[in-house]
């Protein structure tokens, strides 16, 4: 056996060249039998959601997740209040209260379309009871990062005066701006 390194010829038997001590590469068993044919079946194309099912997927999730947002902000808004009632006026406790409700709107959104649809389930509850699911392009589940990039993104299928969400009607595999740009998909489950 010949080292690669430098050349030197070297016991068969040996691990390492005696000349410059490099690991000798070791020759390898005969590969085994080949694993006999096996005829698979494609793999079927998935059934992309359409437009109206994903509108009144959305309609579903907007209920629950303002009713979310209503249960966390309104306890808050009134402990804010009671906290504040001597210090400040009426308009900045108000303008408070607001500011407040609209954080914790955006926040329960978020956090129920990110982690709902990075869950094993792949789904917020609108999405579950309509039979949808959201997967990358090659139908695998997709993470916490990409959920949260869809999630985001719908900001541009929203300063496009709605296109971006009417897009799904016309699209090929029925994806809104959003999905395009996170690389995903909302399909129907299989039966």
């Amino acid at each position: 056996m010949y080292c690669s390194k430098c050349g030197a010829k070297n016991n068969d038997e040996g691990r390492f060249c005696t000349a410059c001590g490099v690991p000798l590469a070791v020759a390898s068993a005969a590969p085994g039998p080949a694993e006999p044919f096996r005829e698979t079946q494609p793999m079927p194309a998935p059934h992309y959601a359409g437009f109206w099912y994903r509108a009144l997927a959305l309609l579903i999730d907007f209920a629950i997740s303002t009713v979310m947002a209503i249960v966390i902000a309104v306890p808050l808004g009134f402990a804010t209040g009671t906290l504040l009632s001597g210090s400040a006026s009426y308009f900045e406790i108000r303008n408070l209260g607001e500011g407040m409700g609209n954080l914790v709107g955006v926040l329960v959104n978020w956090l129920y379309f990110t982690l709902c649809e990075s869950s094993p389930w792949q789904a917020t509850l609108g999405k579950k009871v309509l039979g949808l699911k959201v997967t990358d392009v090659n139908g695998s589940r997709i993470g916490f990062g990409r959920a949260n990039a869809r999630y985001w993104s719908k900001l541009f299928s929203i300063f496009t005066l709605l296109i971006g969400y009417l897009m799904a009607a016309f699209t090929q595999r029925k994806q809104a701006l959003h999905d395009m740009i996170a690389g995903t998909l909302v399909v129907r489950k299989a039966a």
